[in-house]
């Protein structure tokens, strides 16, 4: 019975956890889904992306944060930036820890545009903390013991460590921005079984926001259309939104979606999320909400925090240079 229980849990955790954490604020944080926003603002800056997800349905907790550092570097015309990922989830104590460092390069195409690729290298761990399982060739009935070691085909390893890839590229006017990203190209093995093999998924993002011309009367205010289409094996979403940005003040709503649906009972729209932010003394600040519509495991409640800070420019307005999600000088 347990040597099923246990294999169970792993075809979940697998199938769960082998997927990238999709941010409803990436448009907030862009650093988080595209590396060759390091350096993007010709400044120095840091920030912090943290995501709770409380199901009730599944009685459990996942928490999601990432942090940035990026500077620019005018001498190789270059932004570099270090972020960090961490996932830690309640039930199996899971958790992935991933730092990456990541080198972005910018060429200007036009007068208009710039075209900036960049590329990634991290270093994962993952832990899924089953140190409490008993196998059966543990228990020594003769002599009332139970061995710490065992011989079981499907022993799990204690962690997995790996190195990971990316390339990314980004498009962009003073306005507006189109970035694809490429993650886990070298698919590196996950698998937290002996022996075993779990090459994981590329993860592929297409994502933009674009300046739309109205209500831009003065600089202080601003309509942005927001997109964000990510697959990864056959899982998929798109997110589809709008934000407006109003002096140092910011509203946003988007809705994510399923619009490659794996089954009949699939949902074309999981969650509406509405977002608020808040500009302050090169501080930037968010917050969101997802209103789930699927039902899936319950009631969930999924809140997201967003914290930026600028070292340079110490901007006080999303209408201004870097606070909205475009880009204006």
């Amino acid at each position: 019975m347990k040597r099923i229980l246990l294999i169970l849990i792993l075809i979940v955790c697998t199938r769960s956890f082998s997927q990238d954490v999709a941010f409803t604020q990436s448009f907030m944080i862009p650093e988080s889904i595209n590396p060759s926003f390091s350096g993007f603002y010709q400044t120095t800056k840091a920030g912090l992306l943290y995501k709770n997800q409380q199901w009730s349905g599944f009685n459990f907790n996942l928490n999601s944060q990432f942090i940035y550092f990026d500077d620019w570097y005018p001498d190789l015309n270059s932004g570099i930036g270090i972020s960090l990922i961490n996932h830690q989830e309640t039930v199996t104590n899971y958790s992935l820890k991933q730092v990456n460092l990541s080198w972005a390069y910018d060429v200007q195409i036009d007068y208009d545009w710039h075209f900036r690729p960049s590329i990634s290298v991290g270093f994962g761990f993952k832990d899924y903390g089953f140190d409490n399982l008993l196998f059966e060739d543990q228990i020594n009935v003769f002599q009332n013991i139970i061995n710490s070691n065992t011989f079981d085909p499907i022993a799990l390893n204690e962690n997995v460590r790996y190195f990971d890839f990316g390339a990314s590229f980004l498009f962009n006017n003073d306005y507006s921005w189109i970035g694809l990203t490429l993650r886990h190209l070298n698919r590196p093995n996950v698998s937290m079984v002996s022996q075993g093999d779990a090459p994981l998924d590329i993860f592929v993002s297409l994502h933009a926001s674009l300046e739309l011309p109205v209500l831009n009367y003065n600089d202080d205010n601003s309509i942005f259309l927001i997109t964000n289409f990510m697959m990864q094996g056959k899982y998929d979403r798109f997110d589809l939104g709008f934000q407006y940005v109003f002096d140092r003040f910011s509203v946003g709503l988007t809705a994510a979606t399923n619009p490659i649906q794996t089954s009949e009972k699939s949902h074309f729209v999981t969650s509406i999320n509405p977002v608020i932010g808040m500009a302050w003394e090169g501080f930037k600040f968010g917050y969101s909400y997802d209103f789930n519509l699927s039902r899936i495991g319950g009631d969930g409640a999924i809140s997201e925090f967003s914290i930026s800070y600028d070292f340079l420019n110490n901007k006080e307005c999303f209408g201004c240079p870097d606070w909205g999600s475009g880009y204006k000088q």
